[in-house]
């Protein structure tokens, strides 16, 4: 798959920012949760966009289910799971 096509079929997007132990938290949980379900996640650096990072940059991470914000700083794995669901 090439990584266009990746990033069309990732259902999951975790808005990261370099150094983040959070995200890397986040990162750890959605990988678990996609992983188990089948589901296509990536990960998206938003220090070279700056636009993604004058509107997240204080909210990182910032998880995006299906296009909608589904949480932000930390994720909750259950809530996840029945968001994918």
């Amino acid at each position: 798959m090439s990584d266009a096509a990746a990033a069309t079929a990732a259902r999951v997007v975790v808005l990261s920012r370099s150094g983040c132990h959070l995200c890397a938290d986040a990162c750890a949980v959605v990988a678990r949760v996609a992983a188990d379900l089948g589901v296509g996640w990536r990960e998206q650096d938003i220090d070279g966009d700056a636009g993604l990072t004058a509107q997240w940059g204080e909210y990182v991470p910032v998880v995006v289910v299906d296009g909608e914000v589904h949480t932000w700083f930390r994720v909750d794995e259950a809530r996840l799971r029945a968001a994918l669901g």
